[in-house]
């Protein structure tokens, strides 16, 4: 009887571990693609349905990570880093206040949570990056990467989403010595780190490709892209990228050997072929999408995205790199606009606050249905999250659940 129970208990356990949801910074591969069913093809005259908001997030642009039916996201109030745990009607369930957060500028939170096999990890725009406990939100362990890594902060502090893959949490401090850090997930102790350019990083979240011979993280490094074997930290590889404000946060899209990489400040777009089994890149062609922080998204054969000082909306052949249109009626402001995806559809978020329903289509920008974020503060930036059939929208202090099934 005592052998059964043993048993029983731990297939339980292990059912309950199998069946762990994890989420990250733009979806599962970090490509702004969503994999949703059954969503609206348009919305009704108004916007979808405002299923719910939850004021009272404090200042930031960090996206809802959602996970396990849970919603976690952070904000700042006086100085202070505050995660947020909302159930998915946006009654708030628990918060815990994380440490100092990024008050010199556009201030607030900057990192979305890593919600990854039981555990949260969070990085300030201070360089703090700490693992909770996703039940209790007790702190597992805690690393100030500029400090222990000898790295430096940024003009607009530290940005990055940090990437788990298996027990391996990888982040970028930006110093001479310790240029990418590879730690472990569950102790932040250090497993490798590398020199890779030695300069500064530049608010990107590194991206995994795990089909090449060998396993490869890329991210932008200052005016570069690098790529490091994410299993040493050797660099591999280094392709200049120079944007002329040091900034390049977009992560790198992935799809079939081929990498693109957008930055801003009217530098533009390059697709990237790798060769030697990841160790090489060769490029393939160049463009003039110049996006600076909203991201890029592939659909089928087409790449989709808008520019900072190339201010329009582009459809862009992935293969040849050819324009297949660009169009400026609706608005990209006068920084950024995101994008995301699902189903052939896309979801613009411009930061004059106008958010479209677009179908990804090469042949014109075909807005469906749009409408104006209203509520919130300050910088329309973060960007959207498409879960179980509903939009989520965070405006500054704002977080909207938008019904769109």
């Amino acid at each position: 009887m005592k052998k059964g129970i043993v048993l029983f208990v731990f297939v339980s356990v292990a059912l309950g571990l199998l069946a762990q949801e994890n989420s990250q910074w733009r979806g599962k591969n970090r490509d702004g693609i969503y994999h949703e069913t059954g969503l609206l093809k348009q919305w009704p005259e108004g916007g979808p349905q405002l299923l719910w908001s939850f004021n009272g997030l404090g200042e930031g642009h960090t996206s809802a990570a959602i996970a396990n039916d849970k919603i976690y996201i952070t904000g700042m109030t006086d100085s202070t880093g505050v995660l947020y745990v909302l159930d998915l009607k946006g009654n708030i369930l628990n918060k815990k206040e994380y440490g100092l957060e990024w008050s010199k500028n556009y201030n607030g939170s900057r990192s979305t949570v890593n919600v990854n096999d039981g555990k949260l990890y969070i990085f300030s725009g201070r360089g703090v990056l700490q693992c909770l406990d996703e039940k209790t939100l007790n702190v597992v362990w805690s690393k100030d990467l500029l400090n222990d890594f000898d790295g430096r902060n940024l003009m607009f502090g530290m940005t990055e989403s940090p990437l788990i893959v298996g027990d391996v949490i990888y982040a970028t401090p930006g110093g001479e010595t310790y240029n990418m850090v590879a730690l472990n997930k569950k102790t932040g102790e250090l497993i490798w780190s590398s020199k890779g350019t030695g300069r500064p990083t530049t608010y990107c979240s590194p991206l995994y490709i795990s089909d090449m011979e060998i396993p490869v993280i890329v991210t932008a490094i200052d005016s570069s892209l690098v790529a490091f074997n994410a299993k040493s930290g050797e660099t591999l590889w280094q392709v200049d990228q120079k944007n002329p404000y040091g900034m390049s946060p977009n992560t790198p899209l992935y799809a079939d050997g081929m990498l693109f990489s957008t930055t801003g400040g009217g530098i533009g777009a390059i697709k990237l072929h790798l060769t030697d089994g990841g160790r090489k890149v060769e490029q393939v062609w160049k463009h003039e999408l110049d996006n600076k922080m909203g991201g890029a998204v592939k659909t089928g054969n087409y790449l989709y995205g808008s520019g900072e000082k190339n201010r329009y909306w582009y459809c862009i052949d992935w293969k040849t790199g050819k324009t297949k249109y660009k169009d400026n009626q609706l608005g990209v402001g006068n920084v950024i606009a995101n994008v995301v995806g699902n189903d052939a559809m896309l979801y613009c978020y411009s930061d004059r606050g106008d958010l479209a329903l677009v179908k990804a289509s090469p042949e014109k920008f075909d807005i469906v249905s749009k409408f104006k974020i209203t509520l919130g503060t300050n910088q329309h930036w973060a960007h959207p999250v498409i879960y179980k059939g509903v939009l989520y929208v965070r405006h500054g202090n704002t977080l909207m659940a938008y019904k769109i099934s």
